[in-house]
C-alpha cells in the first residue's frame, strides 16, 4: 500500500523519488479559466449568473440573488447547535489572540542628526475570502481567513463560496462567517468568483486582495489576476512530514498520516525515522486504521501514490531531508522536539511532540491553517494578519540631517546621471544657507 525508501543511500535519491510528475494541467482547463475571467470582466453579472447555472447547477433569477443578505448570516448563526457554536467561538478566540500577538506594528527611530525614520502599518480596505463549498462545508477556513483580516483592521471582508442545490450555502459556513466578522457575502464559486472579486461587477465591488484555498480552477484564476489584486498564495495538495524516533507511538503516526491522506488523492503523507522497527509497525497501523476510515478509498490512493516510510541514519539526516522537502506540516514526534527545532529551516507549521497532532493546527490551535505547500515553504509563510496590511515608510529629515547627507547625495546622483535629483536637495540647502538644525 505504501512504499518504503532508504535515505541512507543518499538523500538526493529519495528527494528525486518523491518528486511529483511535472504539473501538466490540461490545456482545456487553462482555456476554460481564461474564458471565464474574460467573460466576467466584459459581461459582469450576466456572466456570473451563466457560469453559476452551468457549473453549480443553480440558475439565479437575477444577479441580486447571488448576494447573501444580512438576515441569511443572522439566521444561520441563531440556528447553530450549542456545541457547534461553542467550538467555533473557541477556535475564533484562539485564532484572534494568536494573530493579534503577531500583528506588525508601526514604529519610529531617530538618528544622530534628529531625522526621524520609521514605518506606518495600515490595513487593506477591502479583501475577498474564498471558501470552498458546494458539496462540503469548511467553517474552519472561514475562521482562518476572516479573523486575521478583522484583527488587521480590514473594514470590508467579502465572502464568496460556491452554492449548493437551489443556491443553498451551508448554514454552518454562514454562522462561522457571522462569528468571524464577514461584512458581505455572495453565492458564487470557481474562477468566476475570483474574476468578480478581482475586476468587480455591478453587484460586487472589486477587492484589494483575494485569499483562501480552492480547486485547480480557483488556483489558476488567482494566479492570473495577481497584479490586478493581491493574492495570498497558490496552494497545492495538503502534505505532512512526520519525523519520529523510538519514543513515537506508531498508532499516532499512522493516524496523523491518514488525517492528511483523506483530504485528497494528491495529498502527501511521509514518515522519516532513524528506527528500523518503527517502519513495519507504522505500515501495519496504517492498514488497520484505514479499514475503519470513511474516506478510505481516497486515503489509500494518496498513500500509494504520494506516501512513503523513509529510513535515515540519524535525526540530523531526518531534518536535512525534511528541509529539502519544505513541507506544509512538519511533526516532530521525538523525545525532545525542542532540540530539533533550531535545525528546522523550511516548514509551513511545526508541530512539537506527541500531544500536538497536526489536526489541532487545522482547527483550534490559533496559528493559520492556510499554509505554503509543494516546497514553497522555502520562501513563503502561513497566512497571517500581516497579509492584510501594507507598510509605508516614513522619512522626516532635519536640516542637519540633509546637510550631512548632501555630499553623498551629490556623488550618487552624479554617478547615476540624474542631475534633477541632486538639485532637489541642493535647493533646500542653498535657500537656508546651510544654517540651523
Amino acid at each position: 500500500m505504501i512504499r518504503t525508501l532508504d535515505a541512507r543511500r543518499g538523500i538526493d535519491a529519495v528527494v528525486t523519488a518523491l518528486e511529483r510528475s511535472p504539473d501538466a494541467v490540461a490545456p482545456e482547463i487553462h482555456r476554460t479559466v481564461d474564458e471565464i475571467l474574460g467573460a466576467v470582466r466584459s459581461r459582469g453579472d450576466a456572466a456570473l449568473c451563466e457560469y453559476t447555472a452551468r457549473l453549480d447547477g443553480w440558475s439565479p433569477a437575477a444577479a441580486g440573488e447571488l448576494a447573501l443578505a444580512a438576515a441569511d448570516f443572522e439566521t444561520a448563526e441563531r440556528a447553530l447547535a450549542p456545541d457547534v457554536r461553542a467550538a467555533l467561538e473557541y477556535a475564533a478566540d484562539r485564532i484572534e489572540r494568536y494573530h493579534a500577538a503577531a500583528m506588525p506594528k508601526s514604529w519610529r527611530m531617530t538618528d544622530e542628526h534628529g531625522s526621524v525614520l520609521g514605518q506606518e502599518i495600515r490595513p487593506l480596505d477591502r479583501v475577498g475570502v474564498y471558501v470552498p463549498g458546494g458539496r462540503a462545508a469548511y467553517p474552519s477556513t472561514v475562521l482562518m481567513t476572516v479573523v486575521p483580516a478583522r484583527v488587521a483592521g480590514v473594514r470590508e471582508i467579502v465572502l464568496v463560496t460556491p452554492p449548493g442545490p437551489g443556491g443553498r450555502v451551508e448554514p454552518v459556513v454562514l454562522g462561522a462567517a457571522r462569528i468571524a466578522g464577514v461584512t458581505e457575502g455572495y453565492r458564487i464559486g470557481g474562477a468566476q468568483a475570483v474574476a468578480a472579486l478581482a475586476y468587480g461587477t455591478a453587484l460586487i465591488r472589486r477587492v484589494d486582495k483575494i485569499v483562501g484555498p480552492g480547486n485547480i480552477y480557483v488556483a489558476l484564476a488567482k494566479a492570473r489576476v495577481f497584479g490586478e489584486v493581491g493574492i495570498d498564495m497558490v496552494a497545492g495538495p495538503s502534505e505532512v512530514v512526520v519525523v519520529a524516533d523510538a519514543s513515537a507511538d506508531p498508532e499516532w503516526i499512522a493516524a496523523d498520516m491518514l488525517a492528511q491522506a483523506e483530504h485528497d488523492p494528491m495529498a502527501r503523507a511521509l514518515l522519516i525515522t532513524d528506527v528500523d522497527e518503527l517502519i513495519p509497525r507504522v505500515a501495519a497501523a496504517l492498514e488497520r486504521q484505514l479499514t475503519a476510515l470513511p474516506r478510505r478509498a481516497i486515503a489509500a490512493q494518496a498513500l500509494q501514490a504520494n506516501g512513503a516510510l523513509i529510513r535515515v541514519d540519524s535525526l540530523d539526516e531526518a531534518l536535512a531531508l525534511a528541509n529539502r522537502l519544505a513541507p506544509e506540516h512538519l511533526e516532530l514526534l521525538v523525545a525532545v522536539p525542542a532540540a530539533l527545532l533550531p535545525r528546522v529551516r523550511h516548514a509551513g507549521a511545526v508541530f512539537m511532540g506527541g500531544h500536538t497532532p497536526e489536526v489541532v493546527g487545522d482547527y483550534v490551535a490559533g496559528p493559520n491553517h492556510v499554509l505554503p505547500t509543494a516546497g514553497t515553504a522555502r520562501f513563503a509563510s502561513p497566512l497571517g494578519a500581516e497579509d492584510f496590511v501594507k507598510r509605508s515608510s516614513v522619512i522626516e529629515y532635519s536640516r542637519g540631517g540633509l546637510r550631512a547627507a548632501a555630499p553623498h547625495l551629490r556623488t550618487l546622483t552624479r554617478v547615476e546621471g540624474l542631475a534633477g535629483h541632486g538639485r532637489a536637495a541642493a535647493l533646500r540647502l542653498n535657500r537656508d544657507g546651510g544654517k540651523g538644525e
